[in-house]
């Protein structure tokens, strides 16, 4: 299965979520032309032209759009992001992915940061058509690129060094996602990030104001209200 991807797409391409389905792979979608909107778990965000949205695996979303809208989306999973890297935390230590606050606002770009990331966007593309021997390796690259230039759009705020614990909530949240059926239970998470369940307890709520067992129940209650929404399922 190819682990990454960069398209150009316009009104006719379906890029909907088909529920039930649940994808593994971070979406950067960059809005260049139109307007719409963008429901991200129950969240809705206007779309606008020179706009760039980022989503977490686990994440479902659907879009509604005008005819004339155009951009790039730039799909990959995270062993591609992490392929040769030694930091292995660099894709958690990004402030859009994973937000603690399941708050993730488009960023708007300037006029001139609009021609950057489209010149990026669009190497992306021609790699992916191209398919040659190399091409994960330029893309990969670019994909680096086009995150630490969002990174430095961001607003100053998020530019602070995430702390070990803002790390760890956000590992905690990136296995919830990946393990939320095997009913693990806080033990069995705190296990698998090597810290005790008091410390992992304390960590998220100190940063989210939520015990560890909340966000678990939170995570359940979310797939059960997304299976009776977009399935003929009942209660």
């Amino acid at each position: 299965r190819k682990d990454f991807q960069v398209e150009v797409f316009d009104a006719n391409r379906h890029f909907h979520v088909i529920y039930p389905h649940r994808h593994d792979f971070y979406e950067v979608l960059f809005f260049t032309q139109g307007s719409g909107w963008h429901i991200i778990d129950d969240r809705r965000y206007e779309i606008r032209p020179n706009t760039v949205f980022f989503l977490s695996p686990g994440q479902i979303h659907s879009i509604e759009l005008s005819k004339d809208v155009l951009g790039y989306i730039f799909l990959f999973t995270a062993d591609f992001f992490v392929f040769n890297k030694q930091n292995r935390d660099a894709l958690l230590e990004l402030p859009f992915f994973y937000n603690l606050e399941n708050d993730t606002p488009p960023l708007s770009l300037e006029q001139e940061q609009v021609f950057l990331l489209t010149s990026l966007f669009k190497q992306g593309v021609g790699e992916c058509n191209l398919a040659m021997s190399d091409s994960r390796y330029i893309v990969g690259a670019l994909l680096d690129i086009i995150l630490a230039y969002c990174k430095r759009y961001y607003p100053v705020v998020s530019l602070e060094k995430v702390s070990k614990g803002k790390l760890l909530v956000k590992r905690f949240k990136q296995l919830i996602d990946e393990r939320y059926l095997d009913n693990l239970g806080v033990k069995g998470f705190a296990d698998l990030l090597a810290v005790t369940p008091n410390h992992l307890n304390e960590t998220v709520k100190l940063y989210t104001g939520k015990t560890a067992s909340d966000l678990i129940e939170q995570k359940v209650v979310l797939e059960i209200k997304r299976l009776l929404k977009h399935t003929e399922l009942s209660v």
